[in-house]
């Protein structure tokens, strides 16, 4: 397994104000494959991903990457791991080479594998003639593709993907998520996409639905919209939940905001 997520909990807080935000959250994600975590902002996803970063320490529960133990053993479990977070963490003031260079310097690559795996995922993510220019020039698409590079600059086996279509348009997103599917394909790997955006999910693609912090469904999106007996992973998420009205207009403003490259700003 990718990942091997068991009983998970956590509460942000202390005593009498302490909140739960996931409540024994049980998640796999196998080798090779292009998992959605699907919920609406506040669900926990990004709670979740903090968690299998290691910017939040798992008091509660088991969290295993490729195997490793990520409290027992974090620098083993990370180093098969990149991450492409929701906020744009570029430095926008540096070029896309000098960017790229930098972060290669902190995972410890050679200056002769720096350039050769710089110059491999420039060519991947078609951003070859911009690495001279800086950030700050480039469209949304473009940094997301940086970011891509960035996070495969290591060449880790497991991508975390949380919200990483946040802001771009449709055709952006669209090229966006079939250079990560490639990468699934060809390359063998493993990614956990975070959205609340149901147009990203295909109907073979193994999807969880996470809601106030627990797991409702875990099962292929065609199965999910069968046993719900819907006709759309949407109508089948809505059911699910059992929240409709509330959820599919959450799920509706942050659509029509994503489609005018505006984003919701609702906790998560």
């Amino acid at each position: 397994m990718a990942i091997s997520i068991r009983d998970v909990c956590f509460s942000y807080g202390d005593g009498t104000a302490q909140k739960r935000v996931l409540d024994k959250v049980n998640l796999t994600v196998e080798v090779g494959s292009f998992k959605v975590l699907m919920g609406i902002n506040g669900a926990g996803k990004s709670t979740l991903f903090s968690l299998l970063s290691y910017l939040f320490a798992c008091n509660q529960g088991q969290i295993r990457i490729f195997g490793e133990d990520i409290n027992k053993r974090p620098m083993s479990a990370l180093q098969h791991l990149g991450i492409v977070f929701q906020q744009q963490t570029l430095e926008p003031g540096l070029s896309v080479l000098q960017n790229l260079q930098y972060y290669a310097a902190l995972q410890g690559l050679s200056k002769v594998h720096a350039k050769r795996r710089i110059e491999e995922l420039l060519a991947l993510v078609s951003l070859s003639e911009q690495a001279k220019q800086t950030v700050v020039k480039l469209s949304g698409g473009q940094k997301r593709r940086v970011e891509l590079a960035r996070a495969l600059l290591h060449s880790p086996r497991l991508l975390l993907m949380d919200e990483a279509t946040t802001g771009l348009d449709v055709h952006s997103r669209y090229n966006f998520i079939a250079t990560i599917r490639q990468l699934c394909s060809q390359h063998n790997v493993s990614v956990l996409w975070a959205t609340h955006l149901v147009d990203e999910v295909l109907g073979d693609d193994p999807v969880a639905i996470l809601h106030q912090g627990r797991i409702l469904a875990d099962s292929r999106a065609n199965t999910i919209i069968k046993t719900q007996d819907c006709n759309s992973i949407q109508a089948a998420f809505l059911k699910i939940t059992g929240q409709p009205d509330q959820a599919k207009a959450r799920m509706s403003l942050s659509q029509t905001l994503e489609r005018h490259g505006l984003k919701d700003t609702t906790n998560r």
